[in-house]
């Protein structure tokens, strides 16, 4: 959650006294607070503000339960192998915001951590619109160009994606973000319902 401190300030801010992208980013915060404030199945908190004091940077934790990964990644899609999913509980997601944000060449970064702060691994999710391995591994992808509206609107579009609610698993445009996790899901996710399973309901 965010702290009482961040919460007062925000709303101090006049935006007819910021320039167009400070004007935006305080727009971001404010929905922030008013449409995920009282989420049961995320909370967020800013990770760092830039020089005027807008945050740049949150981090967002969301409280589902998803796929982590499956139970024999040396054999994996292979024919004959049943492959069944590993879940977790937890997963927390890094959401950077560049200086040119929220220009069409400006899209936010959202990635799941893979590590803590000791570097030791820890849960990320395993969904065809989420990059798994390599890398890359944790990098987000929600279509920017043609759907993103705004950040509050994407982290709630991820909560989605962690109760395989959305999903894109087809080699077809837009293509999966990990091409070997969408065909586990094509090839045994979807035919033995493994991608079908108990998820917490949100509270919007």
């Amino acid at each position: 959650m965010i702290s009482d401190k961040w919460e007062v300030r925000s709303e101090e801010w006049h935006p007819e006294r910021l320039s167009g992208r400070n004007r935006r980013l305080l727009s971001e915060w404010r929905q922030l607070q008013q449409q995920l404030g009282h989420r049961r199945d995320l909370t967020w908190s800013v990770a760092r503000m830039n020089g005027e004091g807008l945050p740049t940077t949150y981090l967002v934790d969301y409280h589902l339960r998803s796929i982590c990964g499956v139970t024999d990644m040396e054999h994996l899609n292979v024919v004959g192998v049943d492959n069944e999913p590993l879940f977790a509980t937890g997963f927390r997601m890094l959401v950077e915001l560049p200086p040119n944000y929220p220009c069409i060449d400006g899209a936010p970064s959202l990635r799941f951590l893979t590590s803590d702060e000791k570097g030791l691994p820890i849960a990320h999710p395993w969904h065809p619109n989420i990059r798994y391995f390599g890398d890359m591994a944790g990098r987000v992808c929600i279509n920017m160009a043609d759907t993103y509206t705004s950040l509050a609107w994407g982290i709630d579009r991820v909560a989605s994606y962690l109760r395989y609610d959305l999903y894109h698993a087809r080699r077809q445009p837009p293509f999966p973000e990990d091409l070997k996790v969408a065909d586990w899901v094509v090839r045994q996710g979807e035919p033995n319902g493994w991608v079908f399973f108990d998820q917490m309901i949100s509270e919007k």
